[in-house]
């Protein structure tokens, strides 16, 4: 049991910090309306709309359900941790390099609904729950109310060509512009570089920190009532948890890691568990709508461990049949040694790429079903149209709903096994002589 806590805590440590550092998809997503001047549609947008609002920079937000957009948002890291209608505030950490280290809470933005601050502070706001940085210093600082729909997206193109939204707020008649968001890739995946290092608790942290109690509290009563009930028959989460971990030891480990399986067996336990502690925690309607599981960052720590744990366990066979496969022509050997060399990156891209894309599609597809409704009802021109439309959506959403309960469970089967697997080949003892004959 230590050894599970151990290796889970090592996973939540490493994923804490990656998650902390990248909140989740970059800024050259085109899901928003971008910046519209006045002088060529902000009157259109009026008359169309009795929900267009234009700030005095010229750009004119109208609101317009948009569902792609919407989606995003849903499955999008942030600074703000939402039950329901209640957003809780939580704290922020950055780091510039000519400030020092700063925290406060998100609280001091007063964000509305959709998550953008009416004020900003010390040069910082937030947009859609995301906070960034004011790069002219200029701007005052302290905190200074800034009012509604005056942050706004304008599209740019990048060095590299491709385009991004880039954040301005418009104060005081000036369009003031914001950094783009802090990546732990370094600006290498497309987000550009920032100027600034953020460390916050975001949702995602935040629900990985709720999740790691729970489940630590779940596992120590049971331990304790092993020890209570020595030799009794288990019963309630004694028994579902006991069911669960002689799966994962019967089918998982003993088969696939042989003799050695006790040895990684925690590891595995840690892997299985916490997945799909995290999956089951985001099924939870209007509950914080996490999306650890969704987020590359936390699939791409989890399949750098098993990358790392792989590649350290594996013996000297193992080595052999990568760079120079016995019993092989010298010709054939030149073509597959490369290939098993790209082979070793690719597994663990494959188990980051699988959960991620799994878990992210059910959440964007719940949120598209529900928004049939507002499409359907032209944002409630059409009531008749909204409540025909929401008998069928409500339908397909608990179909969804089902889907993923079942979703939950599988892609972390799907995750511990094939992890298993590349460990099990890695400390296999292989016999030369029954290959070659």
């Amino acid at each position: 049991m230590r050894r599970i806590f151990l290796s889970f805590w090592c996973i939540l440590s490493l994923a804490v910090f990656a998650t902390a550092q990248d909140q989740h998809g970059h800024d050259n997503h085109d899901g928003h309306n971008h910046a519209e001047h006045a002088d060529h549609s902000g009157q259109d947008h009026a008359d169309h709309s009795g929900h267009a609002h234009a700030n005095a920079c010229g750009y004119t937000h109208e609101d317009v359900f948009n569902p792609g957009a919407v989606a995003f948002h849903h499955i999008s890291d942030q600074n703000i941790y939402s039950i329901g209608p209640v957003a809780i505030p939580l704290p922020c950490i950055m780091y510039v390099k000519d400030q020092g280290l700063e925290m406060f809470s998100s609280g001091v933005f007063e964000a509305d609904s959709h998550g953008s601050g009416i004020y900003a502070y010390n040069r910082w706001v937030i947009y859609e729950g995301s906070v960034r940085r004011i790069l002219d210093k200029q701007f005052p600082m302290g905190k200074v109310a800034i009012g509604e729909h005056n942050l706004f997206p304008v599209e740019e193109t990048m060095d590299n060509g491709k385009k991004r939204d880039v954040i301005h707020l418009c104060y005081e008649g000036e369009a003031w512009r914001c950094d783009s968001k802090s990546y732990a890739d370094g600006g290498f995946l497309g987000g550009g570089m920032s100027s600034y290092y953020d460390f916050s608790i975001t949702k995602n942290v935040m629900t990985m920190l709720i999740v790691f109690i729970l489940v630590a509290w779940v596992f120590i009563r049971v331990a304790r009532a092993y020890k209570k009930r020595e030799g009794l028959a288990p019963t309630g989460t004694q028994n579902l948890l006991e069911t669960l971990f002689v799966f994962i030891q019967d089918e998982v480990a003993k088969p696939f890691l042989g003799a050695k399986w006790e040895r990684y067996t925690p590891f595995l336990m840690s892997l299985f568990f916490f997945i799909l502690a995290l999956n089951l925690f985001g099924q939870i309607p209007f509950f914080g709508g996490s999306n650890v599981t969704g987020n590359l960052s936390f699939t791409l720590v989890i399949a750098v461990l098993a990358f790392v744990v792989t590649t350290f366990s594996g013996n000297k066979h193992y080595w052999e049949h990568i760079f120079w496969m016995p019993g092989l022509p010298a010709w054939v050997k030149v073509i597959i040694t490369p290939v098993e060399i790209m082979g070793m990156f690719i597994k663990p891209l494959t188990l980051m790429l699988r959960l991620f894309g799994n878990i992210t599609a059910g959440h964007m597809v719940i949120v598209i079903f529900v928004g049939l409704i507002f499409i359907f009802g032209q944002n409630g021109a059409n009531p008749g149209a909204a409540y025909g439309t929401a008998i069928g959506s409500t339908l397909l959403t608990m179909f969804m709903m089902a889907i993923e309960l079942l979703v939950a469970f599988l892609q972390a089967f799907v995750f511990t096994i094939l992890t298993a697997s590349y460990i099990g080949a890695a400390i296999e003892d292989h016999h030369h002589a029954e290959e070659a004959h």
